[in-house]
């Protein structure tokens, strides 16, 4: 099945230089280029690729900075001038990196990396992004950037949205980092099937609940798989049973 990917590189040169090498690959699609961060949320959005080339260090936005903005993360592949020592202290879990300028057997590698996780994942049923594009399923996968330190994080992953002003603080394993994106907008893009808004304060990943007990006036009080405690409003304890069946 082909591919479709897009390049996001201020430089024209290495842009086209991995245009190049990907003629060797007709599986992978170069449907669009962008030259900057803004070009290439464009592109991204309008398109929806399943692979994006991303230089990282770009005038104006850097590719991380770009990555903060979407809402929906495809599979990305890091082009870069960085050395190995200067990438590890990003810990960014991408799928991979490919220095500039890029060897055909690094590509090679990569691309065999990508094929190989998607073989695993069809093996167990996993799609990559949601039918519907408005709505984030829990197998997309956000960006996560807090200081030097960044993450791809499936959405499966987090067990919990916590509102702090104009921000959400993130809950996954054992980090907490913050997105600048309000709680009401994360409800409205998340599936309600498996994201629950408990309360004024809180999404709550049903699949990460252990223990729900009766609480005040009528509430409820949730333990969550990394030990929280959620108060469930009286009002959205009503919507609580009735979405589990209690």
């Amino acid at each position: 099945m082909t591919k479709k990917a897009i390049i996001i590189d201020d430089e024209r040169l290495a842009r086209n230089e991995l245009k190049k090498l990907l003629q060797d690959y007709p599986e992978i699609e170069v449907v669009a280029e962008a030259a900057n961060a803004s070009e290439g949320i464009e592109k991204i959005e309008s398109m929806l690729p399943d692979l994006v080339f991303l230089d990282i260090q770009m005038p104006g936005k850097t590719g991380f900075d770009m990555l903060t903005e979407l809402d929906r993360i495809p599979t990305v592949i890091f082009t870069t001038a960085y050395d190995e020592y200067a990438l590890k202290a990003f810990e960014v879990n991408a799928l991979d990196y490919l220095l500039k300028p890029v060897e055909p057997k690094r590509l090679a590698d990569a691309l065999h990396k990508l094929e190989h996780i998607e073989e695993k994942e069809a093996g167990i049923g996993v799609g990559t992004t949601s039918v519907n594009r408005g709505t984030l399923g829990e197998n997309d996968q956000v960006f996560v950037k807090d200081g030097e330190r960044c993450w791809f994080v499936k959405l499966s992953e987090i067990r919990l949205f916590e509102s702090v002003g104009n921000y959400a603080k993130v809950y996954f394993s054992t980090h907490k980092p913050l997105i600048l994106k309000s709680l009401n907008a994360l409800e409205e893009r998340l599936d309600e099937k498996v994201f629950f808004r408990a309360n004024r304060k809180h999404i709550v990943n049903l699949r990460m609940i252990e223990r729900v007990e009766p609480y005040f006036n009528g509430g409820l009080l949730l333990e969550i798989k990394g030990g929280e405690k959620i108060e469930v409003s009286r009002r959205q304890a009503v919507k609580f049973k009735e979405m589990m069946s209690l």
